[in-house]
């Protein structure tokens, strides 16, 4: 009998593992991208604002996301399709960031109920955000894996035929 490890590691080498295992990394990066923001931005009252500050920050980690996820996630590449994914993708991140304002409200009324020092404050504002991405991960999960989908049959007979390429050999020319 396989143990729980042994299985999790064989799902995380198909290919539905490997997809959900950037697409964990690229939510990381990007939740990391906007903490960092709002940090500097609020923490230094460069936007004062607890909504605003978030805004900018998520807006600003939205660029990252969209690149990191179309082309290493889903391994898409050339240009972009308007309608089909960068249309999709503003939108459902534009229903993130509205979530994540959201809990910067709340985050507002709680700096201005409590009379907390500024870093504390910032803690709350950046910490508002990270619970508000958490609880909208797993719904972009769902809407971009279906925005970003290729042929299924052409997925699996590439991966197919990755699995049965023996190792490349580098051979040099002079």
């Amino acid at each position: 009998m396989r143990s729980p490890i042994h299985t999790l590691i064989a799902w995380a080498k198909t290919h539905q593992g490997r997809k959900l295992i950037r697409f964990t990394a690229v939510s990381v990066v990007s939740t990391a991208v906007s903490a960092l923001v709002i940090s500097l931005v609020y923490g230094f009252k460069i936007i004062k604002g607890e909504v605003d500050a978030t805004l900018f920050g998520n807006l600003v980690a939205a660029i990252p996301s969209y690149q990191l996820n179309r082309q290493w996630t889903w391994g898409k590449s050339g240009r972009s399709h308007l309608r089909k994914e960068v249309l999709p993708f503003a939108a459902m991140t534009a229903l993130g960031i509205g979530f994540s304002l959201l809990g910067a409200d709340f985050a507002r009324h709680l700096v201005h109920t409590h009379h907390w020092d500024h870093p504390v404050n910032t803690g709350l504002v950046v910490a508002a955000n990270l619970v508000s991405f958490a609880i909208f991960w797993l719904l972009k999960l769902a809407v971009f894996n279906r925005i970003f989908r290729i042929n299924e049959a052409t997925e699996i007979e590439t991966q197919l035929n990755e699995e049965e390429l023996p190792p490349a050999t580098h051979t040099s020319t002079l």
